[in-house]
């Protein structure tokens, strides 16, 4: 009696349903391109929208970034831009920064 229950537990067990997880800006590599030397903060903000991180000491500096696993997948999509700005000019873009999870 307790055979057929247990493995009918083990058959349900796997078949949970994994959802995705999506955190941070959605950052679209035809977005990034668009990002260039000299545009303002405002035409930053519309073309990737609000800083994931605005630091209250430094006001010239916007992170952006992107995380994203599918359900079952092991490997998640990790992605973070960083704008560097004087004044209200951006004057150095780093895309691709390499993202330390530890």
């Amino acid at each position: 009696m307790w055979l057929p229950a247990t493995a009918m537990v083990f058959l349900l067990s796997a078949c949970v349903y994994r959802v995705d997880v999506q955190q941070g800006n959605l950052l679209e590599e035809r977005e990034i391109s668009e990002i260039k030397v000299g545009m303002t903060r405002s035409q930053i903000r519309f073309l990737l929208g609000t800083p994931v991180i605005e630091n209250p000491f430094n006001q010239d500096r916007w992170d952006y970034m992107y995380w994203f696993r599918a359900g079952r997948s092991r490997e998640p999509e990790q992605r973070w831009v960083i704008v560097y700005f004087e004044g209200d000019k951006v004057t150095e873009i780093k895309t691709d920064v390499p993202v330390d999870l530890e």
